[in-house]
Order: C-alpha cells, then structure tokens, then sequence
C-alpha cells in the first residue's frame, strides 16, 4: 500500500424516501437554528416552503433570485437578505445553483448551511464554491461554505424529467471519474467513487425510462451523494476547471 493522505470532512448526512418531510424539522432545531432564510428558485419555491413548514415561525424569510453560476451581484443580494433578517442558518432546497447561492452567504457570513438537494449536482457534499463576475466564473475551497446537514429524499427527484435526469446523473458520475484523478486522489475516496459508478450505472437507465420509480430513483441519488463525497475530499482536477471557464464564459 503507498501512502496517501485523507481528511474526513465534518458534517451529518440524512438519506431516504420521505426523510425530508420526517426529519427536516427537528434536525434543524437540534442545530439550534432560530432564523433560518429559505434559498429556492421560483420553481421550486412552493414546494420548498411547503417543507419548511416544519421549521415554523423558524424560517423568517426567502431568498428565489437564483441564477446558474452564481453571478456575484445574485451573490450580494442574498448576503443583504440574510443580514436584514438577521439570519442565523440557511436552508437551501433544490439543485447546484441553489445550494451555491446559500454557499456565497455562508463565504461571507458563516452561516450553517442545511441542504435539501432535487438533483444530482453534488455540491452539497463539498466545501467549493463558485461565483461568476462579468464572464469570469473564479472558486474556492473553505470548510465555512460546507453544509452542516445535508437531507436526501428520492422522493424529491421524481418531478425531475429525463432531459434533466440524464445529465445531472452524468455529471455525477464525471464527478465519480475525476476523484480518482484529482490532486488529491486516494484509496478512500476512490471506494466511495466506485460504489458511486456501480449505483449510477445501475439504476441511471432505469431513471429515465421510469422516472417515477422510487427505487431507482434512490439509487441514483446515493450515488450522486457518493460522488460529491469522494470528490469533496480529492478537490477537482482538470474536468471542472474546464467547466468553471466555460460556464462563466458562456452561462
């Protein structure tokens, strides 16, 4: 065995069908969070306020303006909505964009970051953030930025089409490759990168011929957690500075 070097990253991880609507309030009041801004798109808004009823008078405001690569004024805006509230904790319900807005507030604020993930983006899982200036998308890497919980409910992916399904999941599965090439590539991280390409491949076909199979759909979603997790620890090799460069450059 060579030597190798890995950091177990902090943070709790809830998985399963329904956990979401059983278990996102009261694990957001054993973090001690008593004014809680919502981040959502205006998509997922109606859904995402009808989970953070659970928080009750917790939840004290919203934030929808959420835009892909997170233009830094975006940025600006939620960082004045959570310091007008007096935000003490961000709850984030939906795909990469939303949870990359809660991270620039977290950036600057050090706010605790709940997650509640629709897609298969992954970013909830890693300490990297991103934010988009003119078209010049720059990030970075600071444990303040990674959520203190993160909630996996199936059951929240099966609106997701297939045209939305299909991508998400191969970008989690490019996630799951790029870990065992990455700076910091190692025999850890690369367990979870291949129990995350056994999932993804297995059920992934599966998802887009059915999307509303709830198994699969689980799947799916596990794998997609895996890959953020195993990419969190190695950092991104040359797959996502590519596509930093190219997002910021052309949205």
């Amino acid at each position: 065995m060579q030597a190798f070097h890995y950091e177990a990253l902090p943070g709790r991880v809830i998985f399963g069908a329904g956990s979401s609507r059983a278990r996102l309030g009261a694990a957001v009041a054993a973090l001690g969070l008593e004014r809680v801004l919502l981040v959502a798109t205006p998509r997922e808004l109606p859904n995402a306020r009808a989970l953070a009823a659970a928080l009750g008078e917790r939840v004290v405001g919203e934030f929808s303006d959420v835009r892909p690569h997170v233009p830094l004024v975006i940025a600006e805006a939620a960082r004045a909505t959570a310091r007008d509230l007096g935000a003490d904790g961000l709850l984030a319900i939906g795909g990469g964009s939303t949870i990359g807005t809660a991270k620039a507030v977290a950036l600057e604020q050090r706010l605790p970051i709940v997650a509640v993930p629709t897609t298969y983006a992954g970013s909830e899982m890693t300490p990297i953030y991103g934010l988009t200036s003119g078209q010049r998308k720059q990030t970075g890497r600071s444990l303040d930025v990674l959520p203190r919980l993160v909630v996996y409910d199936p059951e929240l992916t099966l609106s997701l089409p297939p045209a939305i399904s299909g991508p998400s999941a191969i970008n989690a599965l490019a996630h799951c490759v790029e870990a065992f090439y990455a700076p910091g590539a190692n025999p850890i991280s690369a367990l979870a990168a291949e129990e995350g390409i056994r999932a993804l491949a297995r059920s992934l076909p599966t998802v887009v011929a059915q999307p509303a199979d709830l198994a699969a759909r689980s799947d799916v979603l596990y794998g997609a957690y895996l890959a953020g997790a195993a990419l969190a620890v190695t950092g991104t090799g040359i797959h996502h500075k590519i596509c930093h460069v190219l997002g910021g450059a052309f949205n």
